[in-house]
């Protein structure tokens, strides 16, 4: 039966699927004793006429955060990039439905076709287009916990790879956006191998966004709050640059 709120919120047009680990699901805001600060920056500011999320029940709501509160349940939530990325692109972008899919402390080889993670993502998709709506693009923000071995690490692009080649079947979508992210953080060992294979993936519309340089929690793992408002404008840019359909240009008079 559909919620209250379901009914009573427009449905959106634009469906960006969020997914990857920790930094994706946001843990901005969270402390060391694992409780969420409650701040949320302007940037990150519901917006119930254009803004909505897919429940873990599959039901949309008006989005606000933390996001992935229902889907990253086992671990503490915080603000994450979507709805900073959500705010930057929503004036050129149809009303827009944010799809949580991340799951904190996950490697690559647990979002293989198959698993656990990778089917409930693809559920998830499938059923945010079931009246006809559109997945603009796949945001992704995974690879710190695969720095932590040699094999992960060599075995990562290809492994990568093949997610964006399945997923894009499994959605009949051979050309969908993937935007993801080079990672900021991990065990020093193998980080620099798992940053070379993200920035190093050659296929078309696949971009990366660079998150080195944000300023990171005390952890030295997860992103400050600021540093995920900024993130979620770089990816808007990204995505506004490569992927959204162009203005159309105003003649000066």
């Amino acid at each position: 039966m559909a919620s209250t709120l379901e009914n009573e919120a427009p449905s959106p047009q634009s469906i960006f699927i969020l997914s990857g680990q920790s930094n994706m699901a946001g843990r901005g805001g969270v402390d060391k004793h694992k409780h969420w600060d409650g701040v949320v920056p302007n940037e990150c500011s519901p917006d119930a006429s254009r803004i909505f999320r897919l429940s873990a029940d599959l039901h949309w709501e008006v989005a606000r955060e933390p996001l992935h509160h229902d889907i990253d349940a086992k671990k503490t939530c915080g603000v994450g990039p979507g709805m900073s990325f959500a705010n930057a692109v929503k004036d050129r972008v149809k009303a827009i439905g944010l799809v949580p899919c991340a799951v904190g402390g996950t490697a690559i080889k647990e979002w293989a076709q198959g698993e656990h993670l990778y089917e409930n993502m693809v559920k998830r998709a499938i059923a945010s287009v079931h009246q006809g709506l559109e997945i603009k693009a796949l945001l992704w923000y995974q690879g710190e916990s695969d720095t932590l071995s040699q094999h992960c690490a060599e075995t990562y692009k290809a492994n990568m790879e093949k997610l964006i080649h399945n997923v894009r079947a499994d959605l009949h979508l051979p050309s969908l956006p993937i935007i993801q992210v080079a990672i900021a953080s991990g065990d020093e060992k193998y980080i620099e191998k798992i940053r070379e294979a993200q920035k190093g993936i050659d296929l078309p519309n696949v971009v990366c966004v660079d998150a080195m340089g944000l300023q990171l929690k005390e952890d030295n793992l997860h992103l400050t709050t600021e540093a995920q408002v900024k993130l979620g404008q770089m990816l808007a840019d990204a995505y506004l640059t490569h992927f959204a359909p162009q203005q159309p240009s105003v003649a000066s008079s």
